[in-house]
């Protein structure tokens, strides 16, 4: 999560800095790669720090109102659809990667496969926490983290 807001910041003082030395007249030629880069890598590397906190959009309401063998069949099967992903992204962004060695981001003529390389790193975490989450539940039940069920407010007694 820390290395995520790295990125971001990173991200952000690079596009502050950009305008200020634009402003300065000494324009900064690699600020747009560097932004992008960073923002690339920042918010795929988010996509598996979302997955690891479970705070990724998935289908929890009709997850969480149900009990029992039902809700390890739903949680199962919204982790196995997110599992699916992590590993397409995974097969079809090493692919993606090493296509990008034809193309050049300019003016550094640095590969774009720089850039590329975070769908098969982000494909991975995802995947990685998806199985942790799966395991887990299968083990101790998909009972949300940290939550526990209110009791419903009774009315007043008249």
């Amino acid at each position: 999560m820390v290395l995520c807001a790295l990125l971001l910041l990173g991200f952000t003082v690079c596009e502050v800095a950009d305008v200020l030395f634009r402003n300065l007249h000494r324009p900064w030629l690699n600020a747009n790669e560097f932004a992008g880069g960073l923002f690339a890598w920042g918010v795929f590397i988010g996509m598996g720090v979302a997955v690891r906190r479970d705070q990724h959009f998935r289908l929890t309401a009709v997850g969480e109102s149900l009990s029992g063998r039902k809700r390890m069949i739903v949680e199962s099967f919204n982790r196995l659809v997110i599992l699916g992903v992590g590993l397409c992204m995974i097969w079809f962004g090493y692919l993606n990667y090493l296509n990008g060695f034809g193309s050049f981001l300019m003016p550094s003529v640095t590969p774009i496969a720089v850039l590329y390389a975070a769908i098969p790193v982000a494909g991975g975490l995802i995947s990685l926490f998806t199985v942790e989450e799966l395991v887990n539940g299968w083990r101790h039940g998909f009972q949300a983290r940290g939550k526990t069920e209110a009791e419903p407010i009774r009315p007043p007694i008249s």
